[in-house]
């Protein structure tokens, strides 16, 4: 129980150890050598398929009433896609443009989806979790459909498809990913309510299910590194543009939230990102180097949400000591009256 408690209270760094150490393990195993290319193959299916069954059972425990649209949400909607699309016009205009990894790997930090954990962070913070489930579920279907159309514009000729077949190709790998899981939970919801209440019983294995998914993107990214002959400044630019990237999404979430009492949902409907689907998408649709923002971006946003975690354990804290002063405080006042 104790190994399995340790994994658990230090799963970021250990699965990411994982996937490092996985890969330098398999690669310098010459036997097998020629399964490299079935290994590509297998992890082409697998890496999607665990991005779905976490988004599946994450959606099992959501109420459909808690889906209601707010105002605040159309705000962090329009700078996830406005920032997007601002940052792809240079790539599009000027496909040459000097910098160009940076960019796409900035462009992926924001347009990334929220991640399905989320939720769980905003209610240890005693935040508004209908909310930050309702912004998944939007931005998800946001994603779906503008991810395809701006990695088509930015690829369009490179491999000889025209703009539709290659936004056919994208939207028929991104679209199902995203949006079936949460048709397949409401299907399920009303046509077998029994079975559908047994899987919202057990939705903690997509807790699993993501450790397993970030040991596998950590070696994606590992091997982009490995495999790359990109420079260190670019290797430095994306760390940089993913960190930024991460403290701007946080701090703008906050502040338009604030202004409609949900500073915590907003944040972390803003900043808190689904990175094992961003390290997919930049692995499988752009230039593999930029899963690495992906990578950086997973460790700055567990960085702050560590933080805020702490911060909020000392509030609980100090307000448990308080409370007990005041007890303390009211029993030597009445013993003093009756006195």
């Amino acid at each position: 129980m104790s190994i399995i408690r340790f994994i658990k209270n230090w799963s970021l760094p250990v699965s990411m150890t994982v996937g490092v150490v996985s890969y330098f393990v398999y690669v310098n195993i010459h036997a097998l050598d020629h399964t490299h290319q079935l290994m590509n193959d297998i992890i082409s299916v697998v890496q999607p398929g665990l991005i779905f069954m976490m988004l599946f059972f994450a959606f099992c425990k959501v109420e459909p009433k808690a889906l209601r649209p707010h105002a605040w949400q159309l705000k962090l909607i329009g700078i996830q896609t406005i920032a997007f699309v601002m940052l792809a016009l240079p790539v599009i205009m000027i496909p040459t443009i000097t910098g160009r990894v940076i960019i796409e790997s900035a462009m992926i930090c924001v347009i990334c989806p929220t991640a399905t954990a989320a939720s769980v962070v905003t209610t240890k913070l005693h935040g508004n979790t209908s909310c930050v489930v309702s912004y998944t579920c939007v931005i998800n279907l946001i994603a779906a459909l503008l991810i395809p159309a701006v990695v088509s514009l930015l690829h369009s000729g490179a491999n000889n498809l025209d703009f539709i077949t290659s936004f056919s190709i994208i939207i028929g790998r991104v679209f199902p990913l995203l949006i079936l899981p949460l048709l397949l939970a409401f299907g399920i919801r009303y046509m077998l309510p029994k079975f559908h209440r047994y899987l919202a019983s057990i939705s903690y294995i997509s807790f699993h299910l993501w450790t397993v998914s970030l040991a596998i993107s950590i070696a994606i990214a590992t091997k982009a590194i490995v495999h790359s002959h990109e420079t260190a400044f670019t290797y430095w630019g994306i760390a940089i543009v993913s960190m930024i990237a991460c403290a701007l999404q946080f701090y703008l979430g906050r502040v338009v939230g604030r202004h409609h009492g949900e500073p915590i949902a907003g944040a972390q409907s803003l900043g808190q990102k689904n990175t094992a689907f961003a390290i997919w998408v930049a692995y499988t649709f752009m230039n593999p180097v930029t899963a690495l923002a992906g990578g950086f971006y997973l460790v700055w946003h567990n960085i702050v949400n560590s933080w805020q975690l702490y911060r909020e354990r000392v509030k609980s804290q100090e307000s448990r000591v308080k409370s007990q002063e005041s007890r303390v405080k009211s029993r030597e006042s009445r013993v003093k009256n009756e006195e």
